[in-house]
């Protein structure tokens, strides 16, 4: 049986999309800080921003987590579970 090789992110992705996550955020609050409106206005923009950001974070886990149980190597996994779990006999001494 082949050994599955599945593939990783490096440290440096990792940075970058952080860099570019930070850099986003920090163009949106000094935008909505300094947009000539009341601070009302300015308040909406921001929760409006803050949900979008949460919302944006959940939609990414839910598709990682669709993409990972869709996985060939995923259900096989969880095939061999089924398996041992169903010849498992808890009744059997010495077990």
């Amino acid at each position: 049986m082949s050994k599955r090789v599945e593939p990783t992110n490096t440290s440096a992705f990792y940075a970058q999309a952080a860099v570019a996550f930070g850099i986003a955020m920090f163009a949106v609050v000094a935008g909505i800080y300094f947009l000539p409106v009341d601070g009302w206005m300015r308040a909406f923009l921001a929760v409006s921003s803050m949900f979008l950001v949460s919302s944006a974070f959940t939609l990414a886990k839910v598709v990682r987590d669709a993409q990972e149980q869709s996985s060939v190597g995923a259900r096989l996994d969880q095939a061999r579970v089924d398996k041992l779990l169903a010849e498992h006999d808890p009744f059997v001494p010495g077990l």
